[in-house]
């Protein structure tokens, strides 16, 4: 595990921490990890826990043993040990470079589509309120999901939404009617030159090419949004879950599931796939860790955009490991071969779950 993985496993811990209500702080953009100090031990230690005493109203050592709690079993990590008024030491497992990201892709699969949402109660209601516009209505509409999935209660309406937009789109508010002293127009994108040629592309496509680029550019059009290759980064996307939901039902043909654990060694006596899972598997994982902070990040900054760039990222770094998943010629499944599995659907998982959130298809052909 590399200091920059380690890294986020650490916000990792923190971000589940808040979810759980053991701590009432933002999580932070990074989380420090080096070499310890004098009195430490381990691997690496992190001083987390005594930036997030404060504003959690807690001493860093009650925060640090939280933490601990939370990284103690993790994938990669042997050991988790405090010291001093609350640094987190961590000794990583040296025979476990098969064996990181176990918990994580246990928790992806665990929860499933709600993989990285939030459950919170109460707090004041957001209202989104949009310009008669086609953009601006369908992020609008997708931001009030992102608000929800992290436990935020959220408004929807617009100054007007053309039945076409529904129809082609399925795009639906909340509510309709001018704007007002309590209500103001709040999302507003650069508009769409030309809402015909968009729509023309049709549900999946069109929404992917609004939510796509940042609010402030400006939305490209055409055909190139329906070309199933490569070079169209929504084919990407879906082409990889379709690939990951084959996998599975391969392996049900095969006689056997997914499982987490290690994804196998490299080696002389590697089987065929392992060499290439143990190269890509890092990036994967990483960006698999990720999704909870830029799903927070995409809803904090009513940003869609985010969240699709970021469902290219993983699915990017998946598609190299694929060919691995399966046992190849006469060999038999392993116990690695059901690891690989259970990464690939973690993969898939995350994708749909995200293209959900931006009311996309996420089809198990293609």
């Amino acid at each position: 595990m590399t200091p920059v993985e380690l890294s986020r496993t650490v916000l990792h811990a923190v971000r589940r921490a808040v979810d759980a209500g053991e701590l009432s702080v933002a999580v932070p953009e990074r989380a420090v990890v080096t070499p310890p100090g004098p009195g430490g031990c381990g691997d690496y230690a992190t001083n987390v826990a005594l930036q997030l005493a404060r504003p959690a109203g807690q001493t860093p050592q009650r925060v640090a043993e939280v933490l601990r709690r939370r990284l103690v079993g993790v994938g990669g990590i042997a050991d988790v040990v405090l010291t001093g008024p609350g640094f987190i030491n961590i000794s990583l497992d040296e025979g476990g470079g098969g064996a990181v990201g176990v918990g994580l892709v246990a928790e992806v699969l665990r929860a499933g589509g709600r993989y990285g949402h939030v459950e919170r109660a109460g707090g004041a209601v957001v209202r989104l309120h949009c310009a008669r516009e086609v953009r601006a209505v369908v992020v609008g509409e997708v931001v009030g999901r992102l608000l929800r999935a992290q436990g935020v209660t959220a408004r929807t309406s617009a100054e007007g939404v053309e039945p076409r937009w529904t129809d082609v789109l399925g795009v639906r508010v909340d509510g309709g009617g001018s704007a007002s002293a309590e209500v103001s127009v709040n999302v507003r994108p650069v508009p769409v030159a030309d809402p015909d040629s968009l729509l023309a592309l049709g549900r999946d496509a069109g929404r992917w090419a609004l939510l796509r680029p940042a609010g402030h550019d400006r939305v490209r059009g055409g055909e190139e949004g329906l070309v199933q290759r490569e070079v169209n980064p929504l084919f990407r996307v879906r082409y990889v879950h379709a690939r990951t939901r084959a996998l599975a039902r391969n392996a049900a043909d095969l006689g056997f599931s997914a499982e987490p654990g290690a994804l196998g060694e490299a080696g002389a006596d590697a089987d065929a796939g392992a060499e290439r899972v143990l190269l890509a598997a890092p990036a994967a994982l990483a960006a698999l860790g990720d999704h909870p902070r830029v799903l927070a990040a995409a809803a904090e900054h009513r940003a869609p955009d985010r969240l699709a760039r970021h469902l290219v990222a993983v699915a990017d770094a998946a598609l190299p490991l694929l060919p691995g998943v399966l046992p190849r010629g006469g060999e038999k499944p392993s116990a690695a071969h059901r690891a690989r599995l259970a990464l690939a659907e973690a993969v898939g998982t995350v994708l749909a779950g995200g293209l959900s959130l931006l009311g996309i298809d996420a089809p198990d052909h293609i």
